[in-house]
């Protein structure tokens, strides 16, 4: 049945709740981020009995009475800016009224399997008495839960500790790391830490631990990625830039030099409809920021398994309370979307 012989009978905010398996402490710019968030989502029903679900992006527009497809176009997204706070219920209710994944509304360009990795190794040896064994145990436990990539937040030097002992110390949590799992993957996010000059230092006393990206490393600058890029060139350690309110343009231009490998806009903040008008622009790879919510990580999974070009996504230990994700498959690293319709996941 098409989407026009549907209408939006009531429009519902309500909340869930995040839970992560530990507090989850400082980065370079901000302090504790605690053990999870409560964070508002709408529900959407129709006059046929479809319910679609998502967490809110943006403010919300009473479209009570409205027909499901003059609100959004399965082929392209939310057919409005001001639609943009239903961007993920929309989805989610198209695909139940079609009964699509939301993956194959992107249009399944991408593996319905993706790497994940662990998003969640924050400053715990500033938190504990345990120091870098701290950051080690974190590890351990992101290990046992089935994480195979570690992305560390770096740039201590930047509030909590001085210059030279955070970035010290940011060397040393690398270094052990990668000798306590050599085969795991190593991502470093500096939080905008450092500068250029002190950024190419820490690489260079790191430069036997295979990075396989640096993430927002010095506030954007374009002569300065460049200097960055020309550093790594033949390492293959990636660049990844745009996590928060990025200036697109500018950023799709450095991509376009070579100088931004992987573009990282919020997969909530930024948008699924955002995302489906901006991938046939970028000329590098995507991956979605998606800390903050494990419900975010599933949106992201989605949109690679859609869209493509995304080599893997930020995995959120933790859950949503009272949330059924049995649709998705983890094993071993990797996240397997699901194909039921819509993104899968009953409502709460």
């Amino acid at each position: 049945m098409s989407l026009d012989h549907h209408f939006v009978s009531s429009v519902e905010v309500s909340t869930i709740r995040s839970r992560y398996p530990r507090t989850i402490g400082r980065n370079a710019r901000l302090g504790s981020h605690g053990d999870g968030p409560v964070d508002d989502v709408v529900v959407l029903r129709t006059d046929t009995g479809k319910t679609g679900w998502g967490l809110q992006a943006g403010p919300v527009r009473d479209v009570t009475g409205k027909s499901v497809g003059e609100l959004i176009d399965p082929a392209s997204g939310v057919r409005d800016e001001s639609l943009r706070g239903l961007d993920f219920a929309l989805h989610d209710l198209a695909g139940q009224i079609l009964d699509l994944p939301v993956h194959a509304l992107l249009g399944s360009s991408g593996s319905t399997t993706v790497a994940c990795y662990d998003g969640a190794i924050y400053f715990a040896d500033l938190d504990g008495p345990g120091g870098v064994g701290e950051v080690l145990a974190h590890c351990a436990a992101d290990d046992a839960a089935g994480y195979r990539a570690f992305k560390l937040k770096i740039g201590r030097g930047n509030r909590w500790m001085s210059r030279a002992e955070g970035d010290a110390r940011d060397i040393e949590v690398t270094r052990a790391v990668r000798a306590a799992y050599p085969e795991h993957r190593i991502l470093v996010d500096a939080n905008d830490g450092y500068d250029c000059d002190g950024f190419i230092e820490y690489l260079k006393a790191v430069a036997d631990c295979e990075l396989y990206w640096v993430e927002e490393p010095f506030l954007d600058d374009a002569a300065d990625l460049a200097r960055l890029k020309k550093h790594l060139n033949g390492s293959g350690t990636l660049i990844a830039e745009g996590e928060s309110n990025p200036d697109l343009e500018p950023l799709l231009e450095i991509a376009g030099r070579g100088d931004i490998d992987v573009l990282l806009m919020d997969v909530v903040s930024f948008g699924l409809t955002s995302w489906r008008q901006v991938m046939p622009r970028v000329s590098c790879q995507a991956s979605p920021h998606a800390w903050g919510l494990p419900l975010k990580t599933l949106y992201a999974a989605q949109l690679a398994a859609g869209l493509g070009n995304v080599p893997t996504v930020e995995g959120v230990p933790g859950e949503t309370v009272g949330l059924d994700t049995s649709a998705y498959a983890w094993a071993d690293g990797n996240l397997t979307v699901s194909d039921r319709p819509g993104f899968g996941l009953p409502l709460p």
